[in-house]
């Protein structure tokens, strides 16, 4: 099947949501929010969050300088793993060593997978890279260009043909069009997507910047994302929070597309910022990129098989 050509598709004008509906939608939001406020989990999770925040603003320099799209180097030496981690390299080093790209979200840079990548290292992958792009000057098709030479760099530096992408908040959109949009599912096997306004966002009302236009719902880009993209062959995965005051409202999160067949994880209190580090979040990926076959296959009924190497 040829790979479609990597040219973004011009989306349909805006749809203008009416002000009573924006309004609406704003009351609905607030009243969810502060009934949330009475669940003891929303509430730790509000804690961590504004923890976390904290920490991501202190780290955020290194991740203009440290890990600038290179990948973790592969770790041969098994004897120091404990056993799971040490079975996933043995009894499946395809899965093992099959590229990971790590895409983040808008004003943020890799350092926001800081404890994703690490947890993915240690748990046997041995092929985990994150690139950063400007969420400033460019718009999600822009930026979707961008990722795919960055997919294509890697497949020519490991030999791999297909990859898979995790992608939080912004850079779940960003791959998202560039797998049904530009031919991306060619490339990547598994797409998960971590907090990603998938139907647009309410908060996206906040700031009149085009990027921030994209989010909205309703968009132009939220009603081409929402075309038919019959024959993708990439694996969707999306996790989404209940306590995620980024995505107004939070069930946007969840991928509903009918020709996508995506697998929503629904997480419960926890914020948008969090999502790449909890720990639920790092084993059900692991899990999940671990299932693939001798033949570079995948578990998962009806899921896509890897390409193989030559």
């Amino acid at each position: 099947m040829a790979t479609r050509p990597l040219t973004p598709v011009p989306g349909p004008a805006p749809r203008q949501q009416p002000g009573a509906v924006r309004l609406s939608g704003a009351v609905r939001a607030t009243a969810r929010a502060a009934r949330a406020l009475a669940d003891p989990a929303v509430l730790a999770g509000a804690a961590v969050e504004a923890a976390w925040l904290g920490a991501h603003v202190a780290t955020w320099p290194l991740g203009l300088v440290i890990g600038a799209g290179r990948a973790d180097a592969p770790a041969y030496r098994v004897e120091h793993l404990p056993p799971v981690q040490r079975g996933l390299l043995v009894s499946d080093i395809e899965a093992a060593g099959t590229p990971i790209l790590l895409v983040h979200g808008i004003v943020s840079n890799r350092s926001i997978f800081i404890l994703l990548r690490r947890g993915l290292t240690r748990r046997g992958f041995s092929r985990v890279f994150a690139m950063n792009y400007s969420t400033v000057s460019t718009d999600v098709r822009a930026a979707a260009l961008r990722l795919a030479e960055e997919v294509e760099r890697i497949v020519e530096e490991t030999g791999y043909e297909r990859l898979h992408v995790i992608g939080h908040s912004l850079g779940g959109l960003i791959a998202r069009y560039y797998v049904t949009r530009l031919g991306g599912d060619a490339r990547v096997h598994t797409l998960v997507t971590l907090g990603t306004p998938h139907e647009g966002t309410w908060a996206a009302y906040a700031l009149p910047t085009h990027l921030m236009r994209q989010m909205r719902p309703g968009s132009g880009l939220m009603r081409e994302l929402a075309d038919p993209v019959p024959g993708t062959r990439t694996r969707f995965i999306s996790y989404w929070s209940d306590a995620d005051a980024a995505i107004v409202p939070q069930r946007s999160a969840a991928l509903r597309h009918r020709d996508l067949g995506a697998r929503n994880v629904r997480l419960h209190g926890a914020g948008h910022l969090t999502l790449p580090m909890l720990g639920d979040v790092v084993h059900g990926i692991s899990a999940a990129l671990a299932q693939l076959d001798a033949q570079g296959g995948t578990t998962r009924r009806g899921a896509t098989p890897l390409s193989r190497r030559d």
